[in-house]
């Protein structure tokens, strides 16, 4: 007699620590956690979970993030970029000490050590109470440029998971993969690995509110911010102690039509003011006069930045955009939080050298594009801001008259090197293409640019005193 069988695998992604959408999601998982007859719920995260941004995230080096998700019971979660470029090495390694569940991660690997770190499993085997094996791999997105500098050595997929699924498929009845590594990546991955029976993808923020099938494989999204919460049923047929697959489906649930208590704005609320708090209490500095953003005359911030971008990456230019401040600093006491309402950006530096030929042509990119940008809303790439706004750069200038770009004062030489600083996110947006092509590039672990300027005007003052 055959026998019907059910798996449901209940998904979320790249939260980004938009914790406004918390108290719903935990609630319509906790529900959706109980089983019907004959069926398993299996509850993972796909990464990006945490994000700097948010207060609470960034005076816990991500751990509060961690407390949230075990009140829902995960059995797995892997990490998304956030997680492992947005934190040093010692954080990301401490950031999951509490987790009550299993962290999967097959590509990265301690680059001192060319092991796994401790805290993760390459894959896992999940034997349902009806004795169904579901096999699960994870694998995140390949950004060496980043994660090298910190410590880690990732790897791409294509050097992993071949063997994974060779390894897996004939241990198990279900075959998935936990993908934050992209929509393209995971259609080509469904083209190129038939033997798994479901991708959950993330990190492009996608959303297939029904899934899509690619090459038998049923490749499932759920988009970003919490908006959406996904679920994935697989049913199977057991006949004569042998399991088939018979039905794959992908649904997604939005989170603004999920039931909403009138105590959820209290909690919401109470992540900001714990995070806040913390912050505050962490005096970095003291000045003795405001520094607007930018200005003509007297100090402003943009000034201060990009001397403080010199003195870490030990350069004579440095170059950013008046976007990033997101508010002036008043006179006096400088916290914490103050950097972080100012600097919200999980952002690096980078450390560019061009020749001085590659150098002219660089900043005859920044000319073009500089009017344009100077009001152009972007998203992503770790930008917390609203508009790229004004480009200002520091040890160089552009002499429109001559058509002419000067180093320290004086002319370029097209053959000579020459090495500057700004932010990563300068590499990875596409109005600067001089800078990926042609560039360089030393990213520069573990600060962030708000630590960068705090250290810097910590310095200045105990200098001044």
């Amino acid at each position: 007699m055959e026998k019907m069988e059910q798996i449901r695998i209940i998904h979320t992604n790249d939260l980004h620590s938009h914790l406004d959408k918390w108290p719903k999601i935990r609630r319509f998982i906790k529900e959706r956690q109980q089983p019907a007859e004959n069926e398993s719920i299996i509850t993972v995260d796909l990464g990006d979970f945490a994000d700097r941004w948010h207060p609470l995230t960034e005076a816990s080096d991500g751990k509060e993030n961690i407390v949230l998700m075990n009140q829902v019971d995960y059995d797995y979660v892997t990490i998304g970029n956030n997680e492992g470029t947005g934190n040093s090495k010692v954080q990301l390694d401490g950031l999951y000490e509490d987790a009550q569940f299993e962290v999967l991660l097959a590509n990265l690997f301690d680059k001192s050590t060319l092991q796994r770190p401790k805290w993760v499993k390459p894959y896992a085997i999940k034997t349902t109470p009806e004795g169904i094996k579901v096999g699960i791999i994870a694998l995140t997105a390949y950004f060496p440029l980043t994660y090298e500098p910190n410590g880690w050595d990732i790897r791409t997929w294509q050097e992993i998971l071949p063997h994974l699924v060779a390894t897996l498929r004939p241990q198990v009845d279900v075959l998935v993969l936990l993908s934050h590594l992209g929509i393209e990546e995971d259609r080509v991955i469904a083209q190129e690995c038939s033997e798994l029976d479901v991708i959950i993808g993330s990190h492009t923020h996608h959303l297939f509110q029904k899934g899509e099938r690619m090459n038998g494989v049923l490749v499932a999204a759920a988009g970003k911010f919490g908006l959406y919460v996904g679920e994935v049923v697989i049913q199977l047929a057991q006949q004569n102690g042998v399991r088939t697959i018979t039905h794959k489906e992908a649904r997604t649930f939005e989170t603004d039509q999920m039931l909403s208590f009138p105590e959820d704005q209290a909690e919401i609320d109470s992540y900001v003011k714990k995070g806040q708090a913390a912050l505050r209490a962490s005096v970095v500095t003291t000045i003795e006069q405001p520094l607007p953003i930018k200005q003509a005359d007297g100090p402003n911030l943009i000034d201060e930045a990009l001397e403080a971008l010199k003195f870490r990456a030990k350069t004579e230019v440095a170059l950013l955009n008046t976007g990033l401040f997101l508010r002036p600093l008043q006179a006096g006491v400088v916290t914490q939080e103050d950097l972080h309402q100012l600097l919200p950006h999980p952002m690096h530096l980078v450390r560019v050298t061009l020749t001085g030929q590659e150098m002219i042509r660089f900043v005859k990119e920044i000319e073009k594009n500089r009017s344009f940008l100077r009001r152009f809303p972007i998203v992503g790439m770790g930008f917390r801001g609203k508009i790229f706004g004004d480009i200002v750069m520091a040890g160089i200038h552009y002499d429109e008259i001559n058509d002419t770009v000067l180093w320290q004062g004086k002319a370029l030489e097209e053959a000579q090197e020459y090495t500057f600083a700004t932010v990563d996110h300068w590499v990875f947006i596409p109005f600067f293409p001089t800078l990926e092509i042609a560039g360089e590039i030393e990213f520069l672990f573990p600060e962030f640019i708000r630590t960068v300027l705090g250290n810097y005007l910590n310095r200045k003052n105990q200098i001044c005193e």
